[in-house]
């Protein structure tokens, strides 16, 4: 089965470069590199259209048909599913949602 192409809207990545920034002035820039890294991968890895993740559990995002998946269990990633394109919409800490 065909890979869809995953599209990033630059508020989910603007998310990720402010927390690699924090990590970065903590004095750990390889750790930061490496956070980056791995979110760009899991990124990647929503676009097997094999893989459902449930409908988010916050409101506006649920109202917006956002679908949630958990990345290293702080982080939560909303995304819109399509048939052929995956579109990462924001990338929040856990914590931040509540």
């Amino acid at each position: 089965m065909a890979q869809r192409q995953v599209s990033i809207l630059s508020k989910a990545s603007e998310s990720v470069a402010a927390i690699a920034y924090f990590i970065e002035s903590q004095g750990m820039p390889t750790v930061a590199k490496k956070f980056v890294d791995e979110c760009f991968l899991f990124f990647e890895k929503l676009s097997n259209p094999t893989i459902k993740h449930r409908v988010c559990r916050n409101e506006i995002w649920n109202i917006q048909g956002y679908r949630c998946a958990n990345f290293k269990k702080n982080y939560i990633v909303a995304y819109l599913d399509t048939e052929n394109e995956i579109i990462i919409c924001d990338f929040a800490l856990h914590k931040l949602l509540k």
